[in-house]
Order: C-alpha cells, then structure tokens, then sequence
C-alpha cells in the first residue's frame, strides 16, 4: 500500500469503507488510524524532531501533510517554532503563542515505509476492535452466552462469540466436563476488561452467578422478579445450594424453581452435569436460614454469637454426619449461603460439654465464694460462669433465682466483688514485682491480667507495646480470644496514648500508620513511603 501514488483518493475511501465493514467499526476510525500511519512515515523522512499533523479529507480522500509550528518572539528550536513577523506573512491575525500549520509537500512512501504503514493501520483497527468488543460485552456481565469451541490450549477453552472471542479458563470448568473444537458451550460472563493481549472476555461455568442464570431462564417466575434469588453456593460438578424468596406469599418458591415433576430444576441439573441442587427458602432471621440450609438435616437447636459471625448447630447423634456431609461439603455449602461460620455439635457431645462446664462453674463458685455446693449449682444452672457475672449482675436479678432472696444476692455480689479485689492486688503485686511500668498498668486498652502475660513475655512498657505488630500481639496472647483485628487497634491505641500518630489517623490514614510503624522499627520514614509507593 502506497499513499499518494499507488492509491487513489478515491480508492483510498473506499478502503477504508471496506475495512471498517469487515471490522464492524466506523470509516472514521479506519482512516484516523490511515492518518497515523501517514504522520508516523511523514516523520520518518521529515525528522523525528518535527511536529508532524496528517489529514485525509473524508469526501475527496486528499491527503494533506502539516508541520506545526509555535509563534515565538524570538526562535530557538526551527523545527517547532516560527518568528512572529514570519507568522504575520501568512496570517495577519497571528499572535505569540498560536500555532500555525506549515504545510509539508505530499510524500511517497517506499516499500518498507508502506509496511510500517500497514502494520500501524492493522494496530490501530485491531485497538478500535477490541474498544468496540470491550464496549459491546462490558454491559452483559451477568449474562449467558452460547459460542462454538474455537481451540483448547492448556485446558482453557478459547469459544468464538461470532464478532468476538472469549476464553473459559481451566478453573472456571466444571470438573471432568471436556470439550472439542466445533463444540457449541453455554457460559456466564463473569469479568469483560481490557487486556493487553488475548481476549477480553472471561466466561465461567463453575461462577455461582451461572447457576442463577439458568434458573432464571428456566424459572418464569424468577425473569418475571415475583421470585428472587438471595444466595447461591456451589461445589462445582457435585453439589449447590441455591436460597429462593417469594414476594407473593400464594407462590411457593421452592415448589416453583422444582416445577412439575422436577422438569425445571432437571434442565439446570442437565446443563451443570448432574450437579446435585438443593433449593433453600431464604429467611430473614438466621438461625431459620441456617436451619433450612443444613437440609436434610434435622436441627435439634441453635447458639448464634452474632460478634463472631459463628453459630453452633446442635444435632441429633444420627444426623451429625448427614448435617457434615461427605467431606463436609454440606456444612461448608451452608456456610458459604448464609455467610455464617457453622459448629456441626452432636446432641451427646454439647450434653457431656454443658455437663463439663456445670461442674467446672459449681466448683469455682464453691472455691471463690465460699458457697455450698447447692447454692453453686444454683449459680451455675442459672448461666453464671464467672466470678465477674455475679460481681456485675443486679442485686434483683440474682435475688430472682428460685430460693435466693435480696440479703443473699446481697452477700454473693459482696463476696464476688471481695474475690475480684483480692485478684486486682495480687496481679498489681505481680506486675510491679515483674517491673511493669506504669504507664502499661494503668493503659486502658489492656486489663492488669492480660498486662502480667506480656511481662512474662518480656513486654513491660507502652512503648514496647506500641512496637508489636498485631500479629506478634496474637501469638503472645493465645489463650485469649483476641482477634488479629482487636489486637491491631490495641496496638494502634498504644500509639496514639504516645503521640507517635494522631488519632484521626487510625481510622483511614495509611500513611500517618506506616510512619508510626517505621518509627517503631526504628527506620527512615521517608525511605518507607518511597518504598511503599515503588510496590
């Protein structure tokens, strides 16, 4: 291809017509990137140090070259500047600072310039293309979409899309499922972005959103949005569990995702490989909906602590390993629905563990407060397990408890608080005698106890506090249920008391933390943030 010689204007048009129709992108893009290669050979024979504009008239097809030149008071660089006076010649309205288009005679290019040329049109089409691909399919993230199997490489299925290519990679097939070329492959796309090289478009059959695509085509009710989909979890190949609501209480949403003689949930099961699906109907409150994700279990009762994000399932002896599953596929299914960590208890084990924690709390009361044993059992059979829950409990509340009365609440909050005193002193003691420094013993972010088990461990000072990472505060501290998280505000908190960052800091400030962190281990802060900034 040569410009402005071999090629006609006219012709030159019409190629790019014809191209633009074969890439199914604008004629203008076509010749934007026909005026690139034109500028790109321009500046291989004019100079690279040259400012170089090419335009094609989009109705004759002429070819116009241009070098543009600043207007200066005084030149310095002729490759990009023009005095004024030389300006005023061809524009009398020309002023400092304007630009001026000088034009440049048309050249023509020679058979290795006509290839460079090519090769930056075919760039510049196949960028147009892939922005036009990108733009076509970045809205249909969510959808499924049928293509032919194009070539396998490395387990990743390549599947034309018919003016697109898209890849299904290894790990988003469903397990022992193969495919050929000529292949027709149902998927979802999950992610459309740019790519440097390859396609742009990312298919998935193992994506929990594939499962609930097809159910929504399958499912009348489900397109029509009378039934919504609230969580899906999936064990591809093998098992799901997909959790269903209805908001036309006349429509049950199970019975409608099943459908007549199971015809619906059939066809999903079809296309997933006989992917076993159970249909959950979702609830608002979470033991329901734990409840009803651990079928075909029964559910003996429930324990939720909401902080932790656990709850303890208390089954019947016989339902445990159904309630587990084979490898526990179906508590960690359930799991992953509810968004809950679930404890699978047998019924004999949470008996023989409350039967453990009732003697354990009968024989501390007994030790600590002095009691008999049936006032202990009394405590413990209530709930108490504490020396501290009797201490802080209303007077009313224990003088409650069948065959107590206010004097003896009275005596068992005087006793608890005696004990809990006598504990303070003796750790107080124990810190001081382990040379604990005041400013740790009277920090409010740790309880004296918790301060006597990092003196053992050689931490004895706010400031050595400070210098821990929360993870090193974790591994110090095993015996207490300190998350990585809360041992990382304790430890934020001991900086802040000693003024090495600012309060508002802890909250989002990235940086005032690095620094805070840098000065604890003694470096350079501003050779950290350039570090952090080159990672």
């Amino acid at each position: 291809m040569e410009f402005g010689s071999g090629l006609g204007r006219a012709e030159l048009l019409r190629v790019a017509e014809t191209v633009a129709q074969e890439k199914n992108i604008s004629t203008g893009e076509v010749i934007e990137a026909l005026e690139h290669a034109v500028q790109t050979a321009a500046k291989r024979k004019y100079g690279q140090e040259h400012e170089i504009v090419a335009e094609i008239d989009r109705r004759t097809g002429e070819i116009g070259l241009y070098r543009e030149l600043e207007v200066v008071e005084s030149v310095e660089d002729h490759a990009k500047h023009i005095a004024l006076e030389d300006a005023l010649d061809r524009n009398p309205a020309a002023q400092v600072g304007d630009v001026i288009l000088d034009p440049l005679p048309p050249i023509d290019l020679g058979r290795i310039a006509a290839q460079s040329a090519k090769q930056v049109i075919v760039q510049r089409v196949r960028d147009a293309e892939r922005e036009r691909q990108h733009a076509e399919f970045k809205d249909r993230i969510g959808e499924i979409i049928v293509g032919e199997v194009k070539r396998m490489e490395h387990g990743n299925v390549l599947v034309d899309l018919g003016r697109a290519e898209a890849i299904a990679r290894r790990d988003d097939l469903i397990p022992r499922e193969s495919f050929r070329t000529k292949d027709r492959i149902r998927a979802y796309i999950y992610d459309v972005r740019h790519e440097t090289r390859g396609p742009q478009i990312f298919l998935s059959r193992t994506h929990p959103g594939f499962m609930a695509a097809l159910f929504k085509q399958e499912v009348p009710e489900i397109y029509d949005g009378v039934i919504e989909i609230k969580a899906v979890a999936r064990d591809p190949g093998s098992r799901a569990k997909i959790a269903v609501i209805s908001k036309d209480s006349s429509i049950d949403p199970v019975g409608a995702c099943v459908g007549m003689r199971g015809s619906r949930v059939q066809a999903v099961v079809g296309e997933l490989g006989g992917e076993k699906v159970d249909i959950i109907p979702w609830s608002p409150d979470p033991a329901t909906f734990v409840v009803n994700a651990l079928a075909p279990a029964e559910v003996s009762k429930v324990v939720l602590d909401p902080d932790a994000g656990r709850i303890e399932v208390i089954v019947p002896d016989h339902m445990q390993h159904i309630a587990i599953g084979r490898r526990g596929q179906n508590v960690r299914l359930a799991s992953q629905l509810t968004g809950w960590d679930i404890d699978i208890v047998s019924e004999s084990d949470e008996s023989e563990r409350r039967g453990k924690e009732f003697r354990e709390a009968s024989e501390l009361f007994m030790d600590t407060l002095n009691v008999e044993e049936v006032i202990a059992q009394l405590l413990a059979t209530e709930g108490f397990g504490s020396v501290e829950d009797i201490a802080f409990t209303e007077t009313e509340d224990l003088a409650a408890i069948q065959g107590f009365d206010e004097e003896i609440a009275e005596a068992l909050k005087e006793r608890a608080q005696s004990y809990l005193e006598e504990q303070e002193q003796i750790l107080l003691e124990e810190a001081e005698g382990l040379g604990v420094a005041e400013d740790l013993r009277t920090f409010e972010g740790l309880d004296l106890k918790t301060v006597v088990a990092l003196a053992h461990k050689g931490v004895k000072s706010l400031e050595e506090l400070a210098d821990l990472a929360g993870d090193e505060l974790t591994e110090m501290l095993p015996g207490t249920p300190l998350s990585p998280e809360e041992a990382g505000d304790i430890v934020m908190a001991a900086r802040v008391k000693l003024g090495w960052i600012e309060p508002e800091a802890v909250v989002d400030d990235d940086e005032a933390i690095l620094a805070a962190e840098a000065r604890a281990a003694g470096e350079d802060e501003d050779a950290l943030m350039e570090a952090t900034e080159r990672r």
